[in-house]
């Protein structure tokens, strides 16, 4: 299908997802990259109280908390 074949059927608010090949779509920014931190026995035991808690990982609750403070800055 052309450009413009394409364009026109999304100006009409056609579904065109049907004609794009998402298997290999990213977002930027979004890629993961492992890093490792340590922590004092203290911290990982209140991680860990505080993420069983709120019913999700300790690793999200580390993701979460991060995040938040980002946002913040």
């Amino acid at each position: 299908m052309k450009a413009k074949e394409f364009d026109k059927k999304f100006e009409n608010g056609e579904d065109v997802i049907k004609y794009l090949d998402i298997s290999r779509a990213i977002r930027p920014g979004q890629q993961q990259k492992r890093v490792n931190v340590d922590f004092p026995e203290w911290m990982v035991h209140s991680l860990d109280k505080e993420a069983k808690r709120l019913g999700v990982t300790r690793q999200s609750i580390i993701k979460i908390w991060i995040a938040e403070r980002l946002k913040a800055a």
